[in-house]
């Protein structure tokens, strides 16, 4: 990954954390599960103060953002680590509505997965 200069658009913080027993009770899994779906890149989870948070965004009452796991999955090919997969899906773009990770809540998430394959090359 390339270093920043100070002209580059910072990433806007996500709205809210959940902690993983949160995010187990809102997709009414096991906290095993939760850990096995961060493993296999269907959720994206952060340090944060030494715990572990997702984004309260990702998850939509009771399910993952429908294009998440594959978008995590393209960047992690592309070598992206989860602080960079972090800061990709909240980077400002104008052509989105506000960040990657809000528009995978509408009609532009498709378009937010082409993005994420064209890191790969």
């Amino acid at each position: 990954m390339t270093e920043t200069s100070p002209a580059d658009p910072q990433p806007i913080e996500p709205t809210g954390w959940l902690s993983l027993p949160d995010v187990a009770e809102r997709l009414e899994v096991s906290i095993s599960k939760v850990h096995q779906m961060i493993r296999d890149r269907e959720l994206l989870a952060v340090r944060r103060d030494g715990t572990r948070v997702v984004p309260a965004e990702l998850v939509a009452n009771r399910t993952v953002r429908k294009h998440l796991p594959g978008i995590l999955t393209l960047l992690h090919d592309a070598g992206y680590d989860d602080e960079a997969t972090l800061r990709w899906l909240y980077l400002p773009d104008d052509t989105l509505p506000g960040t990657p990770a809000a528009a995978l809540g509408g009609d532009r998430a498709r378009e937010v997965k082409r993005r994420a394959q064209a890191t790969g090359f």
